[in-house]
């Protein structure tokens, strides 16, 4: 059985003990039940990649919200003071991705973050072409992205 399928089970479970299933208790049992199944994994044949998937899901919404915060607040202060800080620029990122949902995270990812938008993809998905607010140094943009989100997103993703 899919570890991740019983790790729910074990959450509804959890829920149907203490009588209500409401999202803190089944996501308390979600937590109580991964914790189990973590202390359990000898049965499930030794390490398996449900635990490093999970570490690497938590880390990516983290970076995120990190990403989140810094870049609201880059554009807030731009916005709200008389001098105009921002340097737009198109760039185009050439992409590591490869199947279509690391594609749509990534893409969405960076829409979701303030100063910066997906525009389009290329025919070929080689290259996301992105819009920037804050392009001082294109370069270190699609860099900083690459290593960042799309990193991220790959290794959420390998197997």
């Amino acid at each position: 059985m899919n570890l991740f399928l019983l790790n729910l089970l074990l959450a509804v479970i959890w829920a149907g003990l203490w009588g209500s299933f409401t999202l803190t208790q089944l996501a308390f049992g979600f937590v109580i039940g991964f914790l189990t199944l973590w202390i359990a994994q000898p049965l499930f044949g030794g390490p398996n990649g449900y635990y490093l998937r999970a570490y690497r899901i938590v880390r990516l919404i983290l970076f995120f919200i990190y990403d989140l915060c810094v870049s609201s607040i880059r554009v807030a202060y731009d916005v709200l003071t008389p001098q105009d800080h921002s340097n737009p620029a198109i760039l185009e990122m050439p992409l590591d991705v490869q199947s279509d949902m690391e594609i749509l995270l990534v893409t969405n990812l960076i829409s979701l973050t303030p100063g910066t938008l997906s525009l389009d993809v290329t025919p070929d998905r080689k290259t996301l072409i992105v819009h920037a607010m804050f392009a001082d140094d294109p370069d270190e943009v699609i860099r900083s992205l690459k290593s960042g989100m799309e990193r991220m997103v790959k290794e959420v993703f390998e197997a």
